[in-house]
């Protein structure tokens, strides 16, 4: 309300009425001929954007002479609406709503009079909308704009209000923007306090108590992987073939976005490889999004040709940036009833999207998240490449897989991730304050009853196999692990009966023996000192049947270990060496060390969002 009686105070005067021709009725000559009657631009200049760009009436619009604009602008009967010099009234973009104006790439512009001008980029914009702007405006005339000063424009008018939105559209007693507190501060020091005492006055039974749970939580580890396995194994069918394709008119619109940030060389082969996708492109809306003060990625975007179905979302400038806010500013701006999610490096099989449309026609409304498969397009540039990639093939053919289909809730990754729109937004979007918005995401969908499927359709991307860098998203990885099980773990009771106790069982498993064996990692390597015939204090205090028992955990964590990577490397296109799996043993160390990186920073830093360049070993995929 006071947002609102704000613009109302501070709105400049609406100008005179300005005749407005109407649209015409029939298709002008084309533009060039056209241009060339009125001589109103150099034949050089004309002859030289149709050779670079072809005869594209959307070009000539966004011809940087504004000669060339105008004169667009008179043969279809328009005017420019020049957003620079006279702003838009936000009485009007209130009344439209944000969203459509995202969504449909317009402008409530000016009233005149009876007519209200709307700012669009090209006439064909204007068209699709005016049934829309017609229901809410009235008479409606349109005003010709490039994109990119319509999406400044509305940001000037609204930008804060879009940054507030996309930052808290999930509901607070589910988001984790309320962490990092005096309350996490303090509790953080009295836990360092106790361990320090406990160290100081008995520190053999703090490390009987490490120890003991180490164990236990490395025994449901592999009681996790060793069901996940048998269940893939014996249950493993084909894939049914998908159900005859529906005419490419009755496909769905499927908007897919791909966050960038600081990416100023991937732009040109990101549009190549999403070009290889095998979707009529009427149906494809790609919303490639990028942050206002991104300099870098908006300027290889600006000299990267795009083709129509592709666009650029500027999300407005704000306190927090990370890429689940980037999403939730994007989601307003799609257009399909299908939202997919690629990151920049990302290489999609060409049908993947046919597949997607064929599952959740061939679903109920109660599957509204697909989930692909990843794997990497340079699994052998190094060795943590092929640990990256052998890691990955676990991941993705087994334990997610195994998950599935034991009916537990499925941690999401971050990409080739596909949803039911209208389900996406009654959830709220991704919580914009966690830096694993792709697993908090896949709890919060099992919690509200939704179902989620793999499907077997593959994305390649680019392996992070430099360590230090590997170490930084590892360490963002378990952050947001650590987030994630303390937000939803807020109500233990209510999660319990969102998700009922298998689920809720499931859940406990997951997120305790994942983040315990990274962070408890050292204590089980001492163990090793045993049979280098060193001490062990534990070994030394405990009844020879439970060290049988122990050492019995650890031969079947190895032999379960070696099964799960050797069948899930069989199940991908990359054929890497057996050989190379006992260096798991080397790779591991890594995870221990983003574990404690990644607890300092869920006290200090916890919505740092520790960027992954990519590009660094890429190479091209042949069509």
């Amino acid at each position: 309300m006071a947002v609102s009686q704000l613009s109302i105070a501070i709105s400049p005067p609406l100008p005179a009425p300005v005749p407005v021709a109407p649209m015409p009725a029939a298709s002008p000559p084309p533009a060039g001929i056209a241009l060339l009657r009125g001589e109103e631009v150099p034949a050089d200049d004309l002859l030289a954007v149709l050779a670079r760009r072809g005869e594209l009436t959307r070009r000539l619009l966004d011809h940087p002479r504004p000669t060339v604009r105008r004169a667009m602008a008179r043969r279809w009967g328009s005017d420019l609406a020049e957003l620079e010099k006279l702003p838009p009234d936000p009485r009007l973009i209130d009344r439209l709503g944000l969203a459509a104006c995202q969504r449909h790439g317009v402008l409530p512009w000016r009233s005149t009079g009876a007519v209200t001008l709307i700012a669009a980029p090209h006439p064909e914009d204007f068209l699709r909308a005016r049934p829309m702007l017609t229901a809410c405006f009235g008479p409606v005339a349109p005003a010709l704009a490039p994109a990119p000063a319509i999406e400044a424009a509305l940001h000037r008018a609204r930008g804060t209000m879009m940054d507030e939105a996309a930052r808290t559209c999930v509901p607070l007693s589910e988001s984790c923007r309320s962490w990092g507190g005096r309350r996490q501060g303090l509790l953080a020091r009295l836990g360092l306090v106790v361990l320090a005492l406990w160290l100081l006055l008995h520190p053999l039974s703090l490390a009987g108590a490490l120890t003991g749970w180490a164990v236990l939580t490395l025994l449901f580890a592999t009681l996790l992987k060793a069901t996940a396995i048998f269940s893939v194994l014996r249950y493993r069918a084909p894939e049914a073939p998908p159900p005859a394709e529906p005419p490419p008119a009755d496909l769905p619109v499927v908007s897919i976005m791909v966050a960038l940030l600081h990416e100023s060389g991937i732009a040109g082969r990101l549009v190549r490889r999403l070009d290889r996708l095998d979707y009529p492109r009427d149906r494809l809306d790609i919303l490639l999004v990028v942050e206002e003060g991104d300099r870098v990625t908006r300027t290889a975007l600006a000299r990267t040709e795009l083709p129509d179905w592709m666009r650029v979302v500027v999300v407005p400038d704000g306190p927090l940036r990370t890429k689940p806010r980037a999403l939730n500013h994007a989601l307003a701006a799609c257009r399909g009833s299908i939202v997919g999610v690629y990151d920049a490096e990302d290489a999609p099989e060409p049908d993947q999207i046919r597949r997607i449309a064929a599952r959740f026609a061939a679903r109920g409304p109660e599957v509204v998240c697909l989930q692909g498969m990843l794997d990497f397009y340079n699994p052998c540039t190094n060795w943590l490449s092929r640990c990256f990639t052998m890691e990955y093939a676990s991941w993705f053919r087994i334990i997610l897989p195994g998950l599935e289909r034991l009916g537990l809730a499925i941690p999401l990754g971050g990409t080739t991730l596909f949803f039911r729109r209208a389900a996406l937004e009654a959830l709220g979007g991704w919580d914009a304050f966690n830096v694993t918005e792709d697993a908090d995401l896949g709890m919060r969908l099992a919690r509200h009853g939704y179902r989620t499927e793999l499907i077997a359709t593959t994305t390649f991307e680019e392996a992070n196999c430099r360590a230090l860098p590997w170490i930084k998203q590892r360490s963002r990885w378990l952050k947001g692990y650590m987030m994630t099980y303390a937000v939803h773990m807020r109500r233990p009771r209510q999660l319990l009966r969102q998700l009922g106790w298998w689920k809720f069982a499931g859940f406990q498993v997951f997120f305790l023996t994942t983040l315990s064996q990274y962070v408890l990692a050292p204590v089980l390597w001492s163990f090793w000192a045993v049979p280098l015939g060193l001490p062990h204090p534990v070994i030394a205090a405990v009844p020879g049947w439970l060290y049988t028992l122990t050492f019995g955990i650890f031969l079947a964590t190895e032999a379960i270990l070696f099964a799960v990577t050797l069948v899930a490397l069989r199940l991908t296109p990359n054929r890497i060496n057996p050989l190379w799996v006992p260096v798991l043993h080397v790779y591991f160390p890594l995870g221990a060390l983003a574990s404690y990186k990644a607890a300092w920073e869920l006290v200090t830093k916890p919505f740092w969002w520790d960027k992954t360049s990519h590009g660094h070993f890429d190479r091209p995929i042949s069509d």
